[in-house]
């Protein structure tokens, strides 16, 4: 597999500012809805409510979300995703300094956010493919997963140190974060999509385009299931590190340091993804990230916050290499008409259990022990790499070499 440079461009510049600040602000709050929550109510199955809350508009509003983003202006409803995010955030925040704040509204403020997160996610491919060409979408998805990497690793302990500081600290910054997204997303000069014609059909037909078209490549679909489904593991994973370490009396810095070292590998992993991807043929890579998850058992024989971070470690490092292989030929082979569609039918397929992670970390948590926590985890891992191993559509993936086009188009491959 041979790994493209990316040109970086001033479109795809300020694309990556605006989400690195946006994103820096969204991991420093992962840490503080927990926190939050603990010194409200001292409840572990409440933090696994609120992460719930969170991540469940993502699969919920991912259909609608699509249908918007491949009928109306793109960079509007990103512009209007991030406003809504100011507003709630910004408000929790101004609660939490009148010492108002009841637990209710936390996951309300979560479920808000996570809904301004669904309709930007829908329209941010095609910013991305806006501003990069088609061949080199592969790279760019890998220097955004090195982006996010790097809000992994200095986020939490942020969000960590400023919630000890003050606890509206971390939510008013996050507030401030999708207002400088805003700006970015402004100063971008490229349409967010090719013109079109209204599509005047009805909704079901529409929304069926988007099916069929996902649904008739095989590797596509079995990335959106197979990956999807280890959504599952990693944000469950990382509040029973939180819960845990706070339980094995860590505070709220240290316990942002251990989440920040995932976000440490993310971005050593970044760094080494284009060597991963030029050695390594697409199935190795893929198979790479899968086969790292189990690791988690570790916990089972020796139950310490510090090992069961160390244990996710290699996943991390693994992750940059899978996603640049998996979202850039996504977006790359998605015509731009379909491409909010496709991109929704995919989130839904990927995301619909992705909620269930962090809920059921926070029940186990709370009704039984963390190594019962751990062994359903670690079970769920080894069956995904199990059938990543066997599947067909993983042994004979497309090549790089296929995705070709100008900025802002990309083939339609042929089921």
């Amino acid at each position: 597999m041979t790994a493209v440079p990316l040109r970086r461009n001033r479109d795809f510049l300020l694309l990556q500012v605006g989400q690195l600040l946006s994103d820096a602000g969204t991991q420093s709050t992962s840490i503080a809805y927990p926190l939050l929550v603990l010194a409200v109510t001292g409840s572990a199955a409440k933090t696994g409510v609120v992460a719930f809350a969170r991540a469940l508009p993502l699969a919920l509003l991912a259909l609608p979300a699509g249908l918007a983003a491949d009928r109306w202006n793109r960079k509007r409803l990103m512009i209007t995703a991030d406003g809504v995010r100011v507003l709630a955030l910004g408000g929790l925040a101004v609660t939490i300094l009148a010492h108002r704040v009841a637990f209710w509204a936390i996951p309300l403020v979560a479920f808000v956010e996570g809904s301004g997160a669904a309709l930007f996610a829908a329209a941010h491919p095609g910013a991305l493919r806006a501003a990069v060409p088609a061949r080199q979408l592969p790279a760019a998805a890998g220097a955004q997963t090195g982006r996010q990497a790097a809000v992994r690793l200095a986020g939490p302990p942020l969000g960590g140190a400023l919630f000890e500081l003050a606890r509206a600290l971390p939510f008013g910054v996050d507030a401030a974060s999708y207002a400088c997204s805003t700006v970015s997303l402004l100063a971008m000069r490229a349409p967010f999509q090719q013109q079109r014609e209204p599509d005047r059909s009805p909704l079901r037909s529409r929304l069926g385009e988007g099916i069929r078209f996902l649904w008739g490549h095989r590797f596509l679909r079995t990335c959106a299931l197979l990956f999807g489904l280890a959504n599952f593991l990693g944000p469950g994973l990382l509040l029973v590190v939180v819960v845990v370490g706070e339980r094995q009396g860590l505070s709220g810095g240290t316990l942002g340091a251990l989440v920040a070292a995932f976000g440490a590998c993310l971005l050593l992993g970044s760094l080494v993804s284009p060597l991963l991807r030029r050695l390594l043929p697409v199935r190795a890579v893929l198979l790479l990230e899968l086969w790292t998850w189990p690791g988690c058992a570790l916990f089972l024989v020796w139950p310490n916050v510090y090992v069961l971070t160390a244990s996710i470690l290699p996943t991390a490092l693994a992750i940059p290499s899978t996603d640049s292989v998996v979202h850039g030929y996504r977006i790359a082979m998605t015509p731009d008409r379909l491409l909010g569609r496709a991109e929704s039918v995919r989130s839904t397929i990927s995301l619909l259990i992705a909620p269930l992670g962090p809920l059921a970390a926070g029940v186990l948590l709370g009704a039984a022990s963390a190594q019962a926590t751990i062994a359903l985890f670690a079970g769920f891992g080894l069956v995904l790499a199990i059938w990543g191993t066997m599947s067909p559509s993983i042994r004979t993936p497309p090549s790089v070499d296929q995705l070709n086009g100008p900025p802002g188009t990309g083939p339609q491959a042929a089921p």
